[in-house]
């Protein structure tokens, strides 16, 4: 499968990689770094979401209009977005500027992907595969960015626990490690120059009998009532954003950076490999069950986190969680992409992804206020898991008959 693969898969794999490296860092520290510079839980919310919002605008402009211009230049202008971001919050503590840099850069709280890069990335990689193998490489596609995700948390928190060593402030460890994820973010931008023109999308002349939205025609209506779902989804999520629960962790059981650093680099890690067990899984039980049956015992697993007594047990829960909150993210990419039109696939990707980062972006701006209390309630967790089971309810109940070409 992957001996054939063309030097644009690569470049793409290599860019996911390193991508989400970056955003491992910053799921660690992020809230810590805030913290530190002397915010309140209030605002902290607040800038939360006002990031998240950014990066929704953001990847839905850039992603509905890659075919048009360009998907090799929609990349590189989201990679010069995720080195102005971090190098913004690297440079100031002031309330405003650090809004201003985390709203208009690329910048992930959720230690997942923000941005247009995903959406274009998976239609240059449908373009690329055949229909048979787009679940499983969407697969591997995830484990590598899972994988890099792991490697970036455990070396944030190796890395802010060497330069504690050294005396040096909190602050400024922070600060380091922004500057890092704005450098990585070049590296983004010359990853996306290597592409060759055979990634853009084929100009072919279409039938255009009614006007599109968000380059939506065809397949507006199903496309649209999956954003709504995955939003739900979403919504729920932005309760236990990554760098919340770090600061959980470290709150509620004095978790220092490094342990941090492992904690997460052991969920994301089976947060990736989930996504390959449900390959087979979805090939007997079909794509829509494989969604749904498997994410609704990781959100039980969820609820019962901030109920364990100690770290051990909170983390045995948290890591069982993960190895079955992502066997959903391959398979949902991989619907999405077989129900809708070939030439419809970068606009669903893109409206489907922003959607998701809505939701999220919501969340913490909800949850803001209960941040506070979350030390001794656990109240995010709950409000997560029960979101997020009522979004797999009615998933199942929607679109259990709305069949993929192949498992008709």
């Amino acid at each position: 499968m992957f001996a054939a693969a063309t030097a644009d898969l690569r470049v793409l794999f290599a860019s996911r990689l390193v991508r989400m490296f970056a955003y491992g860092l910053l799921g660690v520290v992020l809230v810590l770094h805030l913290v530190a510079s002397g915010l309140n839980p209030s605002r902290i919310g607040l800038l939360l979401s006002l990031t998240l919002f950014g990066d929704v605008v953001i990847s839905l402009w850039l992603s509905t209009h890659a075919d048009r211009w360009g998907r090799r230049r929609t990349l590189v202008a989201g990679a010069l977005l995720m080195a102005l971001g971090g190098a913004g919050m690297a440079a100031t503590r002031d309330f405003f500027l650090l809004t201003l840099a985390a709203t208009i850069g690329v910048i992930s709280p959720s230690g997942n992907e923000v941005g247009p890069f995903l959406a274009v990335e998976q239609a240059g990689l449908a373009q690329e595969l055949a229909d048979r193998d787009r679940t499983a490489i969407f697969a591997w596609y995830n484990l590598a960015g899972y994988f890099a995700t792991a490697v970036g948390a455990l070396a944030a928190g190796g890395f802010a626990r060497l330069l504690r060593y050294e005396n040096v402030s909190a602050v400024m460890t922070y600060r380091t490690l922004f500057w890092i994820y704005a450098a990585i973010g070049v590296g983004v931008m010359a990853l996306a120059l290597r592409l060759s023109p055979a990634i853009e999308a084929p100009q072919e002349k279409t039938k255009r009998a009614e006007p599109a939205l968000f380059g939506l025609r065809e397949s507006r209506a199903v496309v649209l009532r999956l954003s709504g779902l995955f939003a739900l989804d979403s919504f729920g999520g932005g309760f236990i954003l990554q760098s919340f629960v770090a600061w959980w962790l470290h709150e509620r059981f004095g978790a220092r950076e490094a342990a941090l650093g492992a904690i997460f680099f052991g969920t994301n890690l089976l947060s990736g490999l989930s996504g390959l067990a449900a390959v087979p899984l979805a090939r007997r039980f079909g794509l829509v069950n494989t969604m749904v049956w498997t994410h609704l015992p990781s959100n039980v697993l969820l609820i019962l986190v901030p109920l364990m007594p100690d770290l051990p047990l909170a983390v045995v829960v948290l890591l069982a969680r993960h190895l079955l909150s992502q066997m959903d993210v391959p398979t949902r990419q991989s619907y999405v992409n077989a129900i809708v039109p070939a030439n419809e696939r970068s606009a669903a990707n893109g409206v489907t992804s922003t959607a998701k980062q809505l939701g999220t972006a919501l969340g913490p701006l909800v949850a803001g206020p209960v941040f506070g209390a979350a030390i001794l309630t656990g109240l995010p967790f709950f409000l997560c898991g029960g979101i997020k089971i009522a979004y797999d309810v009615l998933l199942w109940r929607a679109f259990r008959q709305h069949k993929p070409p192949e498992e008709k």
